[in-house]
Parts: structure tokens; C-alpha cells; sequence
């Protein structure tokens, strides 16, 4: 099975719980045994791609700035690129751009998605019933990909993925190891850095970092 295999029964679940006249927005970024595999909520419309017009990527956060700050902090991002994230309107992003974000976010072994691909108008909550129609398919996703490491964002992502109740300040640094589809999967809970979220970024990029020179310097040394 390959992530391309997943979009059909996305573009279903989009028409059940999305807004009609917007598209869902899949994933993206290094497919293949990525270093992170990074999990949000849900999309919006203020990501220009789930626009129908849009023909290129069905990727995470295009056409947006925010979510690149904390990237950029990580050093997940090329220089160049941010600085022109950060100097363009979202209507500015071209199909070709999105194209040259995400060969960078490959570049840099990491992969995005969200445990909800159903793209709102808005930011507004979803329950966790809508979410959980998505567990298996995300599941299926962890398979295809084979990440190092998953980090979820958020109390509700963390608690609907790892079946338990999750408060990110309870579980800071904390590795959850779950056996999804026969393999064990290393995951950690960090703060939700967009929206309302905006004012605990400084704590999301701490403890990713923390987990990154953990995990992924822990890996570096076995494959010596």
C-alpha cells in the first residue's frame, strides 16, 4: 500500500465531514523512514491548496506562516524558503512554491499530517467522534512511512492516537511507546503551537528539540 492509495477514502470522509466546497489536505514531506513524523489537528481554509482551483500538493499548512516559525526554530527549514514564507501573502503561494517547501521538508527528513484530514472554513473544534473516523487510516499512514518518531500535537490529537487521556503539561518528555500494526512506534505529546495555541510555541520547540537530540542522536550513534 502506498499514501496515495489513503486519498479516496479521505476525499469521502471530507464530503461527510468537511466543508463541501473545499478539498481535504492529505500530507506530505519525506515518506520514507522519516527522522518525525509530525501530527495536527485538522486543516482550514486558509490552506490555499484545499481550494478546488488548486492542482498541485494537497499538503499541510501551504499558504500559511506561523507553523514555518516553529520549524524554522528547529532547523527544519531552509533560510531562503522561510524568508519568503514569511515576506508572502497566503494568496501568493504558486503551485511551484509549495512544490519547493515540501522537496525542503524532505530534504530535511521529516513528514506532516493531520489525524483529521476534513478541511473546515474555520479553526472551530471538531468532536472526537469526527477524529476517530480517521485512526485507522492514520494508523495505515504510520505503516506506509515508518518514522523514527511521531509527535502529536495537542491534549485531544494525543489522547484520541494513544487511547488514553493526555494532558501535554502532565507528559512532557515522555515517550509513549504504542504497537501499531505489529511494530512498536516511539510517540511524544507536545503543546498545539498555532491558533490559541500561539503562546506555548517557545514550549513546543523545547521539548522538540529535546526529543530530537534524544531520539534522533540515539539513532545516529546505533548506525554507527
Amino acid at each position: 500500500m502506498e499514501l496515495k492509495d489513503l486519498t479516496k477514502e479521505y476525499d469521502k470522509l471530507q464530503k461527510k465531514y468537511g466543508a463541501k466546497e473545499l478539498d481535504s489536505i492529505y500530507n506530505g514531506g519525506c515518506s520514507e523512514k522519516p527522522d518525525i513524523c509530525f501530527v495536527f489537528m485538522n486543516p482550514t481554509g486558509r490552506n490555499i491548496a484545499s481550494k478546488k482551483e488548486w492542482k498541485g500538493l494537497k499538503s499541510p499548512w501551504i499558504g500559511t506562516k506561523n507553523i514555518w516559525d516553529l520549524f524554522y526554530a528547529l532547523d527544519l527549514v531552509e533560510e531562503g524558503i522561510y524568508k519568503k514564507i514569511k515576506s508572502i501573502k497566503g494568496s501568493e503561494w504558486t503551485e511551484e512554491f509549495a512544490e519547493e517547501v515540501y522537496q525542503d521538508v524532505i530534504h530535511h527528513h521529516y513528514f506532516i499530517t493531520n489525524l483529521g484530514k476534513c478541511t473546515q472554513v474555520d479553526a472551530r473544534v471538531l468532536p472526537d467522534s469526527v477524529y476517530l473516523q480517521y485512526l485507522d487510516l492514520l494508523k495505515k499512514e504510520f505503516a506506509i512511512i515508518d518514522p523514527k518518531v511521531i509527535i502529536l500535537f495537542g491534549n485531544q490529537v494525543s489522547s484520541i492516537v494513544l487511547d488514553e487521556k493526555i494532558s501535554v503539561s502532565q507528559v512532557r518528555k515522555k515517550c509513549f511507546e504504542k504497537e501499531i500494526n505489529g511494530k512498536t512506534y516511539k510517540f511524544y505529546s507536545v503543546y498545539y503551537p498555532i491558533g490559541n495555541g500561539r503562546f506555548n510555541i517557545d514550549k513546543s520547540i523545547e521539548d522538540i528539540q529535546w526529543i530530537m537530540e534524544k531520539e534522533l542522536e540515539k539513532e545516529k550513534v546505533v548506525m554507527k
